[in-house]
């Protein structure tokens, strides 16, 4: 499958969400990050959305932080409204938009991730409450983060080396309120995607 490269047009993205259907050509020209996840039930997916959520004021109100899961939006729905998000978390039942973006599958690095991130996973179970009691989506998808900015063009991408490896939420933050730096004829400076 093809990956996401800098300075890529976003042309269109359409899925139902746990709050209805969304449509990324209604952002008007806010930046954007889309933010690939595992099944609805992934301890490690549901920590960084608890996490993202904590930090939501931090945000630009010229940023819209987007979710999605490799789940039935029923299914999404029973896990993910816990959460009270303030930004939509969408579901891709049929990889459509995995498959367009080259979001990665791997059982190696999914094991050797639950390894690494033993306590984390740990945590995520036993501490919030984030229990992967069903299965229904791909166990081995890797996280995609995109940063996309007002002109709809792809200013960072970063590929998830394991489950539990994604953008520090700084990063993010610094995106968001950041102006644009090119409008397609410019290559813009790549962000740093190191990780602690």
């Amino acid at each position: 499958m093809p990956k996401v490269h800098i300075g890529q047009r976003i042309e269109s993205l359409s899925l139902p969400g746990i709050a209805g259907d969304f449509d990324i050509g209604n952002l008007g020209g806010k930046r954007y990050m889309l933010s690939f996840h595992r099944f609805a039930a992934c301890p490690f997916c549901n920590l960084r959305i608890h996490q993202i959520i904590q930090q939501h004021d931090r945000f630009s109100t010229n940023f819209q932080m987007i979710a999605i899961f490799d789940s039935p939006i029923d299914h999404l729905r029973e896990h993910a409204s816990q959460h009270h998000a303030p930004f939509p978390i969408l579901a891709d039942q049929h990889n459509v938009y995995y498959r367009k973006f080259g979001v990665e599958r791997s059982l190696w690095r999914t094991l050797v991730g639950a390894f690494k991130r033993f306590p984390t996973v740990l945590y995520a179970i036993f501490a919030k409450g984030y229990f992967p009691n069903s299965f229904k989506g791909n166990i081995t998808t890797m996280p995609l983060e995109i940063l996309v900015n007002e002109h709809n063009l792809v200013e960072h991408v970063h590929y998830g080396r394991d489950e539990g490896d994604h953008l520090p939420i700084e990063t993010i933050i610094n995106f968001s309120h950041a102006k644009a730096p090119f409008d397609g004829t410019t290559r813009p400076t790549p962000i740093s995607s190191s990780v602690a």
